[in-house]
C-alpha cells in the first residue's frame, strides 16, 4: 500500500496560494474534473474517482479525520469505465456520495499539490507528500509543515473531514486549529 503525509485547508483566495505555489512546482499544473462516489464500508473509506473521458480508479484508504498532518494509506486500482464499476458496485455496497470538483495538480519535490474548487463547498488546498516504503512519516510531515509556511496558509484554516463529510454535513465546516 502507498502512503503519505495529507493536509487541507480552506482558502478563500485561492489564486494567491496558488500564484505563490506554482512559482515553486516543477511545471505547469494540471486541470482535471473529477467525480469521487463513496461507498458505505464498514472501514476506511472507498470511493470510484472518475475522469472526463470516462476511465477512473477505484480507491480505498484510511486516513483520521483530524485537523493538521495525517498519514493515509491508500491503494489505487485504474479503470476504464468508471461508470460500470460504479454501477457494478453500487449492487452490493450502497452509495454514501458523491463529490464533483475541479482540481488543478502541481509538483512541489515530493508533494503533490491540489487545488479544488468543489460544487457545493467551496474552494481548499491540499498538499499530499508522497512518502516511499521505507521513508518515515516524520519526514514528510516536515516538508508539509515547511509548504504551509511558505505558501503563508495558517492553522486555523486546516480542516479535518473529507469533502463527502462536509457535503452530507456530519461534521462542521468550520476550520479548526490544528495540533502543534
Amino acid at each position: 500500500m502507498a502512503k503519505n503525509i495529507e493536509i487541507k485547508a480552506r482558502v478563500a483566495a485561492l489564486e494567491t496560494v496558488r500564484a505563490k505555489a506554482l512559482s515553486l512546482a516543477s511545471g505547469p499544473g494540471e486541470t482535471l474534473r473529477q467525480s469521487d462516489t463513496f461507498f458505505v464500508v464498514p472501514e476506511g473509506r472507498l470511493k470510484i474517482r472518475e475522469f472526463d473521458d470516462g476511465t477512473g480508479e477505484l480507491i480505498a484508504y484510511h486516513r483520521p479525520n483530524t485537523p493538521g498532518l495525517r498519514q493515509s494509506v491508500y491503494t489505487r486500482y485504474p479503470c476504464n469505465d468508471a461508470k460500470a464499476l460504479c454501477d457494478t458496485l453500487s449492487r452490493v455496497l450502497p452509495v454514501h456520495g458523491v463529490v464533483r470538483k475541479e482540481r488543478e495538480v502541481a509538483i512541489i519535490g515530493q508533494t503533490r499539490v491540489h487545488f479544488d474548487t468543489v460544487e457545493g463547498l467551496g474552494t481548499f488546498i491540499e498538499l499530499e507528500v508522497i512518502l516511499s516504503d521505507d521513508e518515515p512519516a516524520h519526514h514528510g510531515e516536515h516538508i508539509a509543515r515547511d509548504l504551509l509556511r511558505t505558501l503563508q496558509i495558517p492553522d486555523e484554516s486546516l480542516i479535518a473531514e473529507a469533502y463527502i463529510d462536509l457535503l452530507d454535513g456530519r461534521t462542521s465546516s468550520t476550520p479548526r486549529s490544528a495540533p502543534q
